[in-house]
């Protein structure tokens, strides 16, 4: 016979234990009495990785971000949206646009099937309560940067009033050709601008890029300047630290003042730590010390 261990599941008094271990969280351990109450002007997210190891489910997951004051969570499952909304969670991004990050938006020849892709991917974010839709441009292998542009245009172009009318935003996400680590060095969008410059061409108010701060102080750099001038195409952003990609407190960034310039902007989309968990430290702290952040 088989016997089967449940594990333990981790309840409010336990989570509070954890985080009140620490001084600098205590905060965080007496606001987890208040589920719902939000801290601060920016609305925070997290992408998958940053959990680590720790094979928490999706219940135990919301649990989690509601104590600590999260606002939403990026690529859940649709099956997972109805448990992210019982924890007063917003499904912040979500893929549905057919390609990756291999053949993506500039591949002409897949436009065809990218369109239908998209539009059930915006009706999905549309039924889910999910402002975006993520969207990948695709490598370049030989294309120049702005055939890779026209083509980005013309299918986002085909794209946009679907997303108009349903209220989705389709957005593109930047990367980095420079760190061979991130897996990601033949991108046709490695620059911040030639996003910016495929958004304004479609003069759709919902084609946007996720401004992934990470890649664009790679790419780019004037982080804070650069987000300003161009907010309007802005509707999502991740934060990582720069150059490791761990937490965002162990970056040559000064993420707090990032967090401060970016709330007295009047940005109001999700901000989502996308970083890769360090494997000397347990992820639940390291996401409640990144919550208190980017916390103005």
């Amino acid at each position: 016979m088989q016997i089967m261990i449940k594990k333990p599941e981790l309840n409010r008094r336990k989570l509070l234990a954890i985080l009140a271990a620490s001084p600098v969280l205590a905060s965080h351990a007496a606001r987890a009495l208040e589920p719902g109450i939000r801290q601060g002007r920016l609305k925070q997210s997290v992408m998958p990785q940053v959990w680590g190891n720790l094979g928490l489910g999706i219940e135990e997951r919301c649990e989690v971000l509601a104590a600590l004051g999260f606002a939403g969570m990026d690529l859940p499952q649709p099956g997972q949206i109805s448990v992210l909304q019982d924890h007063d969670l917003t499904p912040t991004m979500m893929t549905g646009t057919g390609t990756g990050f291999a053949d993506g938006l500039i591949r002409r020849e897949l436009h065809d099937q990218i369109e239908e892709a998209t539009h059930a991917g915006i009706d999905m974010c549309a039924e889910g309560g999910c402002p975006n839709l993520i969207a990948l441009p695709g490598e370049r292998r030989g294309m120049s940067r702005e055939e890779g542009a026209d083509h980005a245009v013309e299918i986002l172009s085909r794209v946009a009033p679907y997303a108009e009318e349903k209220g989705v935003n389709v957005c593109m996400e930047i990367t980095n050709s420079k760190v061979e680590a991130d897996n990601r060095t033949d991108q046709v969008f490695d620059d911040i601008h030639w996003g910016f410059d495929v958004c304004r061409r479609t003069g759709s108010p919902n084609i946007t890029v996720v401004y992934d701060i990470y890649h664009v102080q790679i790419a780019n750099g004037d982080i804070v300047r650069t987000m300003r001038d161009n907010l309007d195409l802005i509707s999502h952003a991740h934060v990582a630290g720069v150059p490791s990609r761990a937490e965002i407190d162990r970056s040559e960034l000064d993420y707090r003042y990032i967090a401060r310039e970016i709330a007295d902007m009047g940005y109001d989309g999700f901000v989502s730590l996308e970083y890769n968990p360090s494997p000397d430290r347990n992820p639940l702290i390291s996401l409640a010390v990144g919550y208190d952040i980017l916390t103005v």
